[in-house]
């Protein structure tokens, strides 16, 4: 069975439920309460699922702390791809999501074809709080209806990481504005300078291709889908002359042929394996652990630029919606404003490096010049802030995250470990895209 089946009858499965919820609705909570909230005073437990690195630890506690009342139960799942499979498997089985869960900007079209799945928060006030997050990022997650069903967290401009000491050792500037100055262009200049680096220091530029490919569409008008839904890869010169692009770079030897998500356990981002890598706010944390985890630290001597391949472009932010399952509705929905205010989203940049998705935090992280001694002393959140300018995010089918992960995914790592040329690799992600999706 094709993904795209297998998904709509999750969907199928997910409505049938979502009738009994609403019979259900009707008495009163498993729990004696009559489903909408807490009370002023009544003890509660919220459940909370998250994906990634998400920098909610603190807040969770502080949230805690002012509301003694309310037990906070997080679950934080590895990866967006993870925490989509999870979700839908849950609404598929009319039960199990938590609370409050975290939908990935990558599969927001999916969820927009369950929207009734989740509640709608116009009814819990979020209409007032409009203006206070970048509009596209509002718009984001209110369906044809107008229901909205997502409080915005953070939004994903990109910089470039790099490491100071390859740098270094391949005769290149290790300054971040020397940097940021040698990099800006587009992404043919940004691999036109990684086959210099290359070509010294017979070290790969980057890590694999499937994030560089990510971070490469995500800056067309367009990507997998146009804006009225329609599949936008079969014929689409550009989308080919970019995957041509980065197939040259990685015959270069530019690509270090990694894991997703693993990068041998951390050690590659320590022992030199590749040199810079695509990072939006939110993977600043990931970076951060895998250096750790690989037995680094500051002196490792990774850096933040202020410059991308290409200029502004959104990779990932996420949102927070509340099932219609949830039996504390009211008490989640409050949860999740708090959440999302601008001051939180600038406690959450601080602790996870995620840029936040409300006009005023934007405007506070612009404004700070705070160093992030991890990252050699970059001021991350104002060069985040320097890079947001101009993002919009590309409109997401429902299938988006399938295609990066399922179709291109498989396709960009046979081109990376040598099992493919640029043909052979585009010819493999059409046909996987035949069979997952159309």
């Amino acid at each position: 069975m094709s993904t795209r089946a297998l998904r709509k009858t999750a969907v199928g499965i997910a409505a049938t439920a979502a009738g009994a919820l609403a019979l259900a609705g009707c008495s009163p909570a498993a729990d004696g309460s009559d489903g909408s909230g807490s009370g002023s005073d009544e003890d509660i437990t919220l459940t909370i699922t998250t994906f990634g690195t998400f920098g909610y630890d603190g807040l969770y506690e502080e949230y805690e702390a002012a509301n003694p009342n309310v037990t906070i139960e997080a679950t934080n799942i590895d990866t967006g791809g993870n925490a989509r499979t999870d979700l839908f498997t849950k609404l598929a089985a009319g039960s199990g999501a938590s609370d409050i869960v975290a939908i990935e900007e990558g599969w927001i079209g999916a969820v927009m074809e369950v929207s009734t799945e989740f509640v709608d928060l116009t009814e819990h006030g979020i209409a007032d709080r409009k203006d206070d997050w970048v509009p596209w990022k509002y718009d984001g997650a209110t369906d044809p209806d107008g229901r909205v069903i997502g409080y915005g967290t953070d939004v994903g401009p990109a910089g470039i990481c790099y490491n100071k000491p390859a740098f270094e050792a391949a005769g290149l500037p290790t300054d971040r504005d020397e940097v940021a100055e040698l990099l800006e262009g587009d992404w043919a200049h940004y691999f036109e300078v990684g086959q210099q680096y290359t070509d010294a220091s017979d070290k790969a530029w980057f890590d694999q291709s499937g994030f560089v490919w990510n971070s490469m569409v995500n800056q067309l008008a367009e990507g997998y889908y146009t804006a009225d839904g329609e599949l936008n890869i079969d014929g689409n010169s550009e989308l080919r002359e970019r995957f041509d692009l980065l197939a040259a770079a990685v015959e270069g030897g530019q690509s270090a042929a990694q894991t997703e998500w693993d990068w041998n356990g951390g050690r590659s981002f320590v022992d030199g394996t590749f040199a810079t890598y695509v990072c939006p706010g939110w993977m600043l944390g990931v970076v951060q652990g895998q250096i750790e985890a690989g037995g680094g630290d500051a002196d490792t001597g990774w850096d933040f630029a202020d410059v991308f391949p290409g200029g502004a472009g959104n990779w990932g932010g996420a949102w927070l919606s509340i099932p219609e399952s949830s039996m504390h509705k009211e008490a989640a929905a409050e949860l999740a404003d708090w959440l999302t205010q601008p001051e939180q989203q600038v406690k959450q940049a601080t602790a996870a490096g995620n840029f936040p998705s409300t006009v005023e935090a934007q405007e506070t992280l612009a404004a700070d010049a705070t160093p992030n001694e991890f990252f050699g002393g970059a001021p991350t959140g104002a060069i985040l802030a320097e890079r947001a300018k101009g993002v919009q995010a590309q409109f997401k089918g429902p299938d988006d995250s399938v295609i990066q992960e399922n179709v291109f995914g498989p396709a960009l790592d046979k081109l990376d470990r040598g099992e493919a040329d640029a043909d052979e690799a585009w010819d493999e992600a059409l046909g996987l895209l035949g069979d997952l999706v159309e």
